[in-house]
């Protein structure tokens, strides 16, 4: 059953497994969010839910978002966002979905906003190759080059790599674990890093990802030529005589 659910990043930290191992792992703050809208296969043509996440006071909103969650019956929310779920059919308008709707071992999709870089050159933004520092290179070192010919095309193609501002894309990393979940602190530890700064907004769902379970320990071989030198005799480096 797909699930999903909205959350705030709070930060990354550690702990350790059963075998002392280091774990690195980022918590996140995820729900309590309540169900704003409910979309069916007859009226919109899918099947989906609108969650809402995090209270605001009601003078912060626009008239358009006041109406749409006044008219829902459900309290004032500063972020939404819509999910395609199997169980739809299952939520109501105004029911409650909370941190324990995974569980420890689930593999999830978190989806954010990577963190801003500001204005950056063509060689921080994409890589490029500076041009060499000596020998009357000039001023140009960091410049994007080339940007094509003259005559044919006369422009330069969309999409080409140069200046501009680097991050705040929406990123999603895919089949990371869930650790720990804590529902009395609306907590979901996640292994692995997410994308955003401390405090952004992340979308929590099932991973698209198809999951292989792990069999048992492959047995030792018993065909002598795959067999170590160590237990093969017919090595030179096994022979004792």
């Amino acid at each position: 059953m797909k699930k999903a659910i909205i959350g705030k990043k709070v930060g990354m930290t550690q702990i350790f497994d059963e075998a002392g191992k280091v774990i690195p792992v980022t918590v996140i703050e995820a729900g309590p969010c309540v169900v704003v809208q409910k979309k069916t296969e007859e009226k919109e043509g899918y099947a989906a839910v609108q969650l809402g996440f995090e209270d605001i006071a009601e003078r912060k909103l626009s008239d358009p978002e006041k109406g749409h969650l006044k008219k829902a019956g459900v309290p004032m929310k500063k972020h939404l966002k819509e999910f395609r779920l199997e169980n739809t059919d299952e939520l109501n308008v105004g029911d409650v979905i909370r941190a324990d709707a995974f569980q420890e071992g689930d593999h999830i999709d978190v989806t954010g906003t990577g963190k801003g870089h500001g204005y950056q050159g063509a060689v921080k933004r994409h890589g490029a190759q500076r041009t060499p520092t000596t020998h009357g290179g000039g001023p140009v070192h960091r410049h994007a080059g080339s940007m094509g010919s003259t005559s044919t095309p006369s422009r330069i193609f969309k999409g080409h790599i140069g200046a501009g501002q680097m991050g705040v894309d929406q990123v999603t990393v895919q089949n990371l674990d869930v650790v720990k979940v804590d529902p009395e602190l609306n907590m979901i530890v996640v292994r692995g890093a997410v994308p955003g700064p401390k405090g952004g907004i992340v979308y929590l769902k099932n991973t698209v990802k198809t999951i292989v379970e792990k069999k048992g320990e492959a047995g030792v071989s018993v065909n002598p030529q795959k067999a170590s030198a160590r237990v093969n005799p017919q090595k030179a480096s096994a022979r004792t005589k």
